[in-house]
């Protein structure tokens, strides 16, 4: 897991004795596992050593003093802030593990019908079982899948225009005109075909236009003047296929953030958080980061712009293509009271199987 703030973790870490984080510890699995604040007398009853009530208070005001831990106006408990949910994540979470069972359950789910998927069908399946196993709302951000080129052809038009035709593996095809240089002859046309076919089917649209470039400059002496114009007209229709495509976003389980018992203002950070969210603002930043990271990435609150509102947590994980390029990202939306320990190896390990399936359907 990527630690986000491991430095002011560790300057917690020398301010606190031993008996100070474990009841702040304490305090913070307590809030986790019931969404309430902690008041010393319940606290005093859950420490694995004995202490009175008021001793425990006087340690609760000095974490309180340190930022960690507020009261909610509602409550004469103490719950952790945004602050202490950073710490104790970096510091003191014990991460689980995804047994057997549950890692059958996952990747049969999702690897159910996957050969015979679209990319977009297989990361809404993704999401809508995070969203289920964890009681968060699933989510997946994603480059738009890189095409494998199946067939590439020039096609002309009239004297002076030729359609440029794509062909992915999955069937999906791109269409670009581009324009002829002067007097260029059909059998040019097909010469300019054969070369980029020969050079580019079978990969995708990036390795292509790797390929091709560097090819380009070995064959310069072979393509005459015209044909190097139109094999350079074939990079460009390359290179623009993909450009300035918005991320695709894919959220299931939005109602499990919504409960009867939320205030007028909570709903509407909620709301406005998810109106974020399909504006797509932010997501980039967000696919910038899993690439990033070497792991799981936990953002509590403030920490991220895109959640800052809302007071929500996102736990996020890259998953990876063929190449073990970065592609996309998934992971579980919720309050910031999530069951880090649990849904921090469950994102992990399905963003694993994503990754797998991604590298054997290329």
């Amino acid at each position: 897991m990527t630690k986000n703030n491991s430095s002011a973790s560790k300057d917690f870490l020398k301010v606190l004795n031993d008996r100070s984080q474990n009841i702040f510890k304490r305090l913070v699995e307590r809030y986790l596992d019931t969404g309430e604040p902690v008041g010393s007398r319940q606290l005093s009853r859950l420490l694995d050593v004995s202490l009175s009530p008021a001793s425990v208070r006087n340690v609760m005001m000095d974490l309180e003093e340190l930022g960690l831990i507020a009261a909610p106006h509602t409550s004469a408990g103490r719950a952790p802030t945004h602050q202490g949910l950073r710490f104790f994540v970096d510091a003191m979470l014990e991460i689980g593990t995804v047994d057997e069972s549950e890692k059958d359950s996952i990747k049969a789910t999702i690897s159910q019908g996957a050969d015979d998927e679209e990319f977009e069908d297989l990361l809404t399946k993704a999401s809508s079982m995070l969203s289920g196993l964890t009681n968060g709302a699933g989510m997946v951000i994603a480059t738009k899948a890189d095409m494998i080129l199946k067939h590439i052809e020039f096609v002309r038009l009239d004297k002076q225009t030729a359609m440029a035709i794509l062909v992915g593996a999955d069937g999906h095809v791109e269409n670009r005109i581009i324009e002829l240089p002067l007097g260029f002859s059909d059998s040019a046309l097909i010469k300019a075909s054969n070369y980029l076919s020969h050079h580019a089917i079978g990969s995708t649209l990036a390795k292509a236009k790797e390929v091709l470039f560097s090819q380009q400059k070995i064959d310069e002496a072979e393509l005459d003047l015209l044909t190097k114009g139109l094999v350079k007209a074939g990079l460009t229709t390359i290179s623009k296929t993909n450009a300035n495509q918005k991320p695709i976003l894919i959220v299931r389980g939005r109602a499990n953030l919504i409960n009867d018992t939320m205030a007028s203002s909570e709903l509407a950070r909620v709301r406005e958080l998810f109106d974020e969210l399909e504006s797509k603002q932010g997501l980039i930043d967000l696919l910038a980061g899993a690439d990033e990271a070497q792991g799981v990435r936990i953002f509590i609150g403030s920490e991220n712009k895109l959640f800052s509102l809302s007071g929500s947590s996102i736990i996020l994980s890259p998953f990876k293509d063929v190449s073990n390029n970065v592609v996309g990202a998934l992971g579980v939306i919720g309050p910031t009271r999530l069951n880090y320990a649990r849904i921090v190896p469950v994102v992990d390990y399905t963003a694993h199987v994503i990754s797998k399936i991604m590298a054997s359907k290329s």
